[in-house]
C-alpha cells in the first residue's frame, strides 16, 4: 500500500487568490476616488462635462464627439532614442490608429463654432507594448488641476436662452485663475490653422522619459506638419460647410499622405513640468524623432477608431507620468466616458449623424 504524499498547505494560493482580489478592489477604489477624496474622480470629471452640455448623447464621447479615424505609421529615425528606451525610438515603423476631432461635446456641431482640434494616436510597437496620446493643438491647458477644471465647467455653462456662459460667473472665475486667463488670450490671439493637416499637435503635459543608461528627463512634445500652415478665415468658415475640416482632411489623404515630425522637447532647469498651464520657452534642445504618416481615413463605425480610449497614461517602457495632477485625472475621466459610452451601444458616426442632418455629403 502506497503512502499518501504530503498534504499541500491550501494557505499560499488561497492568500495570492486574495491578494490579486484585493488589487483589484484597489484599483477599482482609485478610480472612483474613494482612496483618495480630495482627488477628483473620473464620475465627478465626466459629470460635469454633461452637467456643461445640458444633455448626454448616449453611445458617444463626453467631449471631443465629433471625429473621423486615420491610420497610417511612425518612422522612427533612431534620434529619439537619446531620450527614452520606449520601442517607438528605435530606429523601425510602427503602425498607428489616430482620429482627428474636434472640441465639442456635441456631435451636431459645427466645425467653424470650434476653437481648437485635437489628435488621439494608437502605436502599436515593435515590442508588442502600445503607446497611446491624445494631443491638442494648444501647448498649453485651461487650467492647471481637475478642481479647477470642474469650476470652470460651472462657471462656464452656457445660458439657455443666449447659449453663452453668465458674464458674471466667468469673471469671478477668472479674477482668481490667471492661468485661464492667459490661455484665452492665447486662443484669441493665436491664427487657427485652416486644416486638421497643417496645425501642429502638443502632448500638453510633460512625461518622464529614461534612456537605456537610466537617465531621467521630463520631456514634452509635439508633432509638427509638413504641410504648409495657414490660418482659417472665420469670417469666411460658416460658408465652407459644418463639415468643412473633416471633408477637408478626406481630400488631402485621398490626393496623398500627410506628414508630421515628432519633436521631442526636453526640460531645461527650472521649468514647470508639473504645471501645464505654463508654456516652456523657445530656448530648448528640440529632437526630431521621426515622421508621422497618414495614408487610410475612413468614419468612425469604418475606421475602428471610435471603440480605442486615448488614455494618456497607456505609456510604454521608457515613458512615465510626471507629478503633473491633470495625468491621472485625464486617464481616470476617459475610463469612465468609455464605459458609459460603451454601455450605452454605439451609435452612427458624428459625422454621419451631421452629414444627414444638413442633407447629405457636401
Amino acid at each position: 500500500m502506497t503512502s499518501p504524499g504530503p498534504s499541500r498547505n491550501p494557505l499560499p494560493a488561497l492568500a495570492a487568490i486574495a491578494l490579486i482580489v484585493v488589487v483589484l478592489l484597489l484599483l477599482f477604489a482609485w478610480v472612483g476616488g474613494w482612496l483618495t477624496p480630495n482627488r477628483t474622480s473620473g464620475s465627478t470629471l465626466v459629470n460635469i462635462l454633461q452637467y456643461n452640455a445640458g444633455r448626454i448623447y448616449p453611445g458617444f464621447r463626453r467631449a471631443h464627439t465629433k471625429g473621423i479615424c486615420v491610420s497610417g505609421h511612425f518612422e522612427s529615425n533612431g534620434a529619439g532614442i537619446a531620450l527614452s528606451r520606449a520601442a517607438l525610438f528605435t530606429k523601425s515603423v510602427a503602425p498607428v490608429i489616430g482620429r482627428f476631432n474636434t472640441g465639442a461635446g456635441m456631435p451636431e456641431s459645427n466645425d467653424d463654432d470650434q476653437i481648437f482640434h485635437g489628435l488621439g494616436m494608437r502605436f502599436q510597437l515593435p515590442d508588442g507594448e502600445e503607446w497611446r496620446m491624445a494631443l491638442d493643438q494648444t501647448p498649453i491647458f485651461v487650467v492647471s488641476n481637475p478642481k479647477d477644471f470642474v469650476a470652470l465647467q460651472i462657471a462656464s455653462k452656457p445660458d439657455p436662452a443666449t447659449q453663452k456662459p453668465d458674464p458674471d460667473k466667468m469673471k469671478a472665475f477668472l479674477s482668481t485663475h490667471p492661468e485661464t486667463q492667459r490661455f484665452l488670450e492665447y486662443i484669441g490671439k493665436t491664427p487657427m490653422p485652416s486644416s486638421f493637416s497643417n496645425g501642429t499637435y502638443y502632448s500638453i503635459n510633460a512625461f518622464r522619459f529614461t534612456d537605456a543608461t537610466g537617465t531621467v528627463r521630463y520631456v514634452r512634445w509635439q508633432f509638427e506638419p509638413e504641410q504648409p500652415f495657414t490660418a482659417l478665415d472665420k469670417s469666411k468658415a460658416a460658408a465652407l460647410g459644418p463639415n468643412f475640416l473633416f471633408n477637408d482632411l478626406l481630400q488631402r489623404i485621398h490626393n496623398g499622405p500627410v506628414k508630421w515630425h515628432m519633436i521631442l522637447v526636453p526640460a531645461n532647469e527650472g521649468d514647470e513640468t508639473n504645471n501645464a498651464t505654463v508654456a516652456w520657452s523657445p530656448d530648448h534642445q528640440r529632437i526630431d524623432a521621426g515622421t508621422l504618416v497618414f495614408d487610410q481615413i475612413a468614419t468612425e463605425e469604418e475606421g475602428h477608431c471610435r471603440d480605442y480610449n486615448y488614455d494618456p497614461l497607456i505609456l510604454p517602457r521608457g515613458v512615465a507620468r510626471s507629478e503633473d495632477p491633470l495625468l491621472p485625472a485625464r486617464s481616470a475621466a476617459y475610463s469612465v466616458s468609455f464605459q458609459r459610452r460603451a454601455a450605452e451601444g454605439p451609435r452612427p458616426d458624428a459625422i454621419t449623424i451631421e452629414l444627414q442632418h444638413n442633407g447629405g455629403a457636401q
